[in-house]
């Protein structure tokens, strides 16, 4: 391995179908990528995970001495996948004793796009909605969030669009068809191998978090849910159900 310039970061995400692996070192700003792992299948995350660490581990020649800090895609995204990716950063921090550092997955997506444009993140939230925010383009660093992070319909969305943008994640593969529909030139798609979430970006954000000195705290630490989950809906729903018309 050839000698780090800036901290090395172990990340991953867990955020969607993709999980993604890497080891980085430096930042978004002036940084590399030593290994990175991405893996879209029906296995469950957690059965892979470890694996796939150990395994970059060894063709880096890198060990837990040499890391930095673990960063960690918050989300939003598939609930169950976020669980097993904390879960699994927070018991990698717990035991190495290495910061842990939280970056939204949505945050990464933009990070990835080179546009004079507005960049419009999105990813597939289910239920007939989406997971977004909106950045703006830096030529110095990572693109700029503007406003909060949100699940909305896509059509709500589109209608919430008047100047050209750039959209960009998984949600590009569900509703394209709709927005290139009702948005026809204001809207253009990041190309395929972008609409992923990546853990390279997620651990070279992480190092500018570690640089600026923050981290998670590993007894609070969750993950970017944005909303409930239907056993959460669930639960709330029988305590306190509809009062029927004739009662």
């Amino acid at each position: 391995m050839m000698e780090a310039q800036g901290p090395l970061i172990l990340a991953l995400d867990t955020s969607t179908a993709c999980c993604t692996l890497a080891i980085t070192c430096g930042t978004a700003v002036q940084g590399r990528i030593l290994a990175s792992v991405s893996l879209n299948s029906r296995v469950r995350h957690s059965r892979r995970l470890l694996t796939a660490i150990d395994w970059m581990f060894s063709e880096t020649d890198v060990d837990w001495s040499m890391v930095e800090g673990i960063a960690i895609g918050l989300g939003p995204g598939s609930f169950t996948g976020l669980r097993i990716g904390m879960a699994t950063a927070k018991g990698l921090a717990a035991t190495s004793g290495k910061p842990l550092l939280g970056i939204s997955t949505l945050d990464a997506l933009a990070c990835r796009c080179t546009t004079e444009k507005m960049i419009c993140a999105v990813l597939d939230a289910r239920k007939k909605q989406v997971y977004t925010a909106w950045y703006r383009p830096s030529l110095s660093g990572p693109a700029h969030r503007i406003g909060e992070i949100r699940a909305v319909d896509p059509e709500v969305l589109a209608a919430e669009i008047e100047k050209p943008v750039l959209m960009v994640g998984d949600g590009v593969l569900t509703y394209g068809e709709l927005w290139r529909r009702n948005l026809g030139d204001k809207v253009a798609f990041a190309p395929i191998d972008l609409l992923y979430p990546s853990a390279a970006v997620i651990g070279l954000l992480g190092g500018i978090e570690l640089a600026e000195g923050r981290s998670l705290d590993l007894a609070s630490a969750v993950p970017l849910y944005i909303r409930a989950s239907d056993a959460e809906l669930s639960i709330e729903r029988k305590k306190h159900p509809k009062v029927g018309v004739g009662s």
